[in-house]
């Protein structure tokens, strides 16, 4: 990788540790997370207006940038390219709720000639989002081995099984603040896994 002359001092540094991170070093990837969760974190927050979607969503974020890590091209710097996946995954996101949440209870005009069509959007997944959730699911599975087993059961019922904290909560028999803290602890044990363990990036 050819440095861009334009690169501040914060962007070479990050680019070092990109090599690095390639090269196998653990350490820079955690430097790099490190580096960019909380404002990575606090971007996606403002966008989705939920702390836990915004944690899901961030993870998301880095988990994605390492496993594609050796496509980056440093035109730009690291953080630009990263930021930019953030960003991406997070309007994808959000069209996919807001299409989730289309009311169709409004009368639809049957008539052919009117030229009107509807897809119930948000209850089959097309081929592609499909994929992306067994992509999702594929990672989700690598890292999660490596939590013990009250954090396990919480990330699957929310990630695999896809309950809400409601239904988590009277699935276990746990307050909903329980429910939450533990999770809140769970995806900080996701973090550190993705960082220390490169097969699952």
């Amino acid at each position: 990788m050819e440095i861009n002359p334009n690169f501040s001092t914060n962007a070479v540094n990050d680019l070092n540790l990109v090599k690095q991170a390639i090269e196998g070093d653990q350490k820079a990837y955690g430097a790099l997370m490190s580096r960019y969760r909380d404002s990575i974190y606090f971007m996606l927050l403002k966008m989705v207006n939920n702390k836990e979607d915004a944690n899901d969503l961030t993870i998301e974020t880095f988990a994605k940038a390492f496993r594609n890590l050796d496509k980056y091209q440093p035109t730009f710097a690291f953080s630009t390219w990263l930021f930019k996946i953030a960003t991406n995954n997070c309007i994808d996101f959000l069209k996919k709720k807001r299409i989730a949440t289309l009311s169709i209870d409004e009368p639809m005009d049957d008539d052919e000639e009117s030229g009107k069509s509807f897809d119930v959007a948000g209850y089959t997944p097309t081929p592609e989002e499909s994929i992306i959730r067994k992509q999702k699911a594929a990672l989700l599975k690598n890292v999660v081995e490596g939590l013990p087993i009250r954090y396990k059961r919480l990330v699957i019922l929310r990630y695999f099984e896809e309950y809400s904290y409601e239904e988590i909560a009277k699935e276990l028999d746990l307050p909903l603040g329980t429910v939450k803290a533990q999770l809140f602890r769970a995806r900080d044990l996701l973090f550190n896994t993705l960082r220390n363990t490169k097969n699952n990036i």
